[in-house]
């Protein structure tokens, strides 16, 4: 029953960001990213990509930060990985 966020590593369009898991729910992810005003259609599959300077608001909100390797082994501890090719993203 966690968030999790990991560094952030890739840039999009000039902002670095970090990738954004639940190790419980896709249900409890997209409530999380609500709070964080993410809309629904930013939803990436099996994660959210989250701009660097949200990262400390997602953790004020409960998220742990964790490296990328911690975070896939969350994921795909919960069940919740999908491979980018399987997503309709």
């Amino acid at each position: 029953m966690t968030i999790y966020v990991d560094k952030p590593l890739w840039n999009f369009r000039g902002v670095r960001h970090a990738h954004m898991v639940s190790d419980l729910s896709y249900e409890e992810l997209h409530n999380f990213a609500i709070q964080l005003g993410f809309p629904r259609r930013a939803f990436q599959g099996d994660h959210y990509d989250i701009p660097e300077y949200l990262i400390d608001e997602a953790i004020s909100l409960g998220a742990t930060q964790v490296s990328p390797r911690e975070l896939l082994s969350h994921l795909k501890g919960a069940g919740l990985r999908v491979r980018p090719k399987d997503r309709d993203v």
